[in-house]
């Protein structure tokens, strides 16, 4: 039997199971790359408080990150800024490119009725100009 890799013998045993246990399932290779990537993960509804009616639906959002960048700005920036502007920033936010609507069903207790609602889910992803808000 091979020996483990050294810098999991330094770790306790308790350490290494809480590690395990508080890994968020859906993580993948993909995620924790650079760059902007589609990451999977269930989203849940309930129609008021108490959860009358609830349903749940795998939907995508946009995670990672893209480059950005700031440097002292030019000259021509800081005389046009009355020398305000001193920082020139450049960066691109990962963000959803294109979206779908996708139909959550809401299941009610004792068969009453079931109510379908519509939600956005991410279907590709890009680095962007950054946004205070899309939608």
């Amino acid at each position: 039997m091979a020996a483990p890799p050294p810098i999991l013998l330094s770790f306790p045993k308790w350490l290494m199971s809480l590690l395990l246990l508080f890994s968020p399932i859906g993580w993948s290779y993909d995620a924790l790359t650079p760059g902007c990537h589609l990451y999977p993960f269930n989203v849940s509804i309930r129609s008021d408080r108490r959860g009358t009616c609830k349903g749940t639906h795998l939907v995508y959002a946009c995670v990672g990150y893209c480059e950005s960048s700031a440097f002292p700005s030019r000259y021509s920036v800081l005389v046009a800024s009355n020398f305000t502007h001193n920082i020139t920033s450049a960066s691109r936010c990962c963000t959803i490119s294109k979206d779908a609507k996708v139909k959550v069903r809401l299941d009610c207790p004792r068969g009453r009725h079931h109510d379908e609602i519509e939600i956005l889910t991410a279907k590709a992803c890009r680095c962007d100009m950054c946004r205070k808000s899309r939608y």
